[in-house]
């Protein structure tokens, strides 16, 4: 994520913000509106927990990496940069399906009362990097690096809805975001474990800086303190989400399309900066969303069994802008659901290996496993390609011995390749011969799924010349 915007018209996000944003406005004071009937209640409630999980399983991360600083996921406040300078490993719990090819930087940025300055370092123009510029409703609005500013670095303004300016002269571009929160997420490939410190240097030059520190002058007067709701454990998968969804939907003016569909939601109580309690509902209002948000998960497991299982739709489906998901919620809640902040396929391309070439789901308890390239057929990626494991239960990364998470192209000098040429891939829970470890991808005691992530994928991906091999399942040796 990249982005950068600056700053004047300051009085339309503090009249906007200033409207509630707060856990008190949210847990008290007025009692829920609700006034569909339950059968109402129940599609609406469907509708509207597809359209607002992903930007509730947003705010569980920014809690965690920019407001609760006791966690151990803590990455830095809002407006500033938190690196990570080492690769994720099964001890990081942040968010599901990290990535650990890339250390990430991070910027939660709050754009009300004005933009923020991103400046990117020159780079080596072998070495990807990213910024995923990604809005409140997990949309991602815009790119900088490699692919869509080049490596050679720059400066880049990111603004908010309702700012009114114009950039400095010396700003390459102006990213604008449809929410006052986004979220910029920067990937910086890692080599190996020796690259480290140059991956460090790198990230040590990337630097955010409010656009009036740019400038030099006055800064605006600041936005009203947000009174940030704790994280409740059901906040996900009950009526609950809601409340939540009211205190994020605060910080997202109403886009034209959706004003049809956020008054239905009101008819159940969902509306920006208004309460939302659960204790409030009767036994049948509540029952209805409970209901509610079953159908939403019944309907997200169809599809997946259906088309995701079966490789019918993939990733690129998933992640985007506004005008690449086409109002299509069950999508973006599939993304969310399955590996939040993904990238737009003209970013990368994400393969999931979630069942086997007979269509049974992975389990290395039972089962062990093989994945082959044909000769020449390896990912094609104008980046790097790499497969990851993790784990089915939790979605993270798998712990074992070998500290070993996922195979990648920068690692074929030390794969051991077959004798004509292609590449066999050993996925077990338990270490394969002797001869074979260099090609083994460690997997748990159970469940597992994988995802193969091709980073600036050639054309023969999208346009399905290149096909994916499927896992061949085998008897697990003991």
């Amino acid at each position: 994520m990249h982005g950068a915007i600056r700053a004047a018209g300051y009085s339309l996000m503090i009249l906007f913000v200033s409207c509630g944003v707060g856990a008190q406005d949210l847990a008290g004071g007025d009692k829920t509106s609700f006034s569909a009937t339950p059968q109402e209640a129940r599609a609406i409630a469907k509708e509207a927990y597809l359209y607002g999980f992903p930007m509730v399983e947003m705010y569980k991360t920014l809690y965690t990496q920019a407001v609760d600083d006791q966690s151990q996921n803590f990455k830095a406040p809002l407006n500033q940069i938190g690196n990570t300078a080492t690769a994720f490993t099964a001890h990081d719990t942040a968010f599901v399906t990290p990535n650990a090819d890339t250390p990430y930087s991070f910027v939660w940025m709050d754009l009300r009362n004005e933009p923020l300055v991103l400046t990117l370092p020159p780079i080596d123009e072998k070495r990807y990097y990213s910024v995923q510029l990604i809005d409140a409703y997990t949309q991602n609005f815009a790119y900088l690096g490699t692919r869509s500013t080049g490596n050679n670095g720059g400066r880049f303004l990111i603004a908010g809805p309702d700012w009114q300016g114009q950039p400095p002269d010396d700003v390459d571009r102006l990213l604008r975001s449809e929410t006052n929160i986004a979220y910029a997420l920067y990937r910086t490939q890692l080599f190996d474990a020796n690259d480290l410190s140059k991956v460090k240097d790198i990230q040590a030059g990337y630097t955010v800086e409010k656009l009036s520190d740019y400038m030099k002058q006055q800064a605006p007067p600041p936005a009203p303190n947000i009174d940030w709701p704790k994280p409740a454990p059901t906040m996900s998968d009950t009526p609950d989400l809601f409340r939540y969804l009211n205190f994020m939907l605060t910080f997202a003016p109403p886009q034209d399309a959706e004003k049809p569909l956020l008054a239905r939601f009101k008819e159940i109580g969902i509306e920006a900066g208004k309460p939302f309690i659960v204790t409030d509902l009767s036994p049948d209002q509540r029952q209805a969303l409970e209901d509610g948000i079953a159908d939403a998960k019944a309907e997200f497991a169809t599809l997946k069994k259906a088309r995701i299982d079966t490789h019918q739709v993939t990733s690129g489906d998933f992640f985007g802008s506004r005008d690449h998901l086409k109002g299509n919620y069950l999508y973006r809640y599939a993304g969310a659901n399955m590996g939040i902040f993904g990238n737009s396929s003209e970013e990368a391309a994400y393969i999931g290996y979630f069942a086997d070439k007979e269509g049974q789901p992975l389990d290395a308890s039972k089962r062990s496993y093989t994945l082959r390239f044909d000769k020449d057929a390896l990912p094609p990626a104008e980046g790097f390609w790499s497969l990851t494991m993790y784990d089915g239960k939790n979605k993270l990364l798998v712990a074992n011995p070998l500290n070993r998470y996922l195979i990648n192209s920068r690692m074929l000098p030390e794969l051991s390749m077959d004798t004509d040429g292609g590449l066999t891939l050993y996925v077990q829970r338990d270490a394969p011969a002797e001869a074979l470890q260099s090609n083994w991808l460690p997997a748990p005691d159970g469940p597992f799924f994988g995802v193969l992530r091709l980073y600036l994928p050639k054309p023969q991906v999208a346009d399905g010349q290149w096909k994916m091999p499927l896992l061949t399942s085998g008897s697990r040796q003991e």
